[in-house]
């Protein structure tokens, strides 16, 4: 097993918080994988307007990566 798994800095709560503040809704999914060799939580919101947005945070650094809404 890669260690990257295991070492992050930022805990999936934290990640949550982080991404509720830049996209407010309910948090649908949190997923922990790698892009581009970084670390990323990936976290799916719906909005109270009923939107989807994913919002990726770096794992390290709880910086902002991307956020991308989805369409269903």
């Amino acid at each position: 097993m890669d260690n990257h798994w295991r070492i992050h800095q930022i805990s999936g709560s934290e990640a949550i918080e982080i991404a509720l503040r830049h996209v407010p809704g309910e948090v649908l999914k949190v997923e922990l994988d790698t892009e581009n060799g970084i670390l990323v939580y990936e976290i799916t919101i719906r909005t109270y307007t009923g939107m989807y947005y994913e919002v990726k945070i770096d794992a390290n650094t709880g910086e902002v990566i991307e956020i991308e809404r989805e369409f269903n």
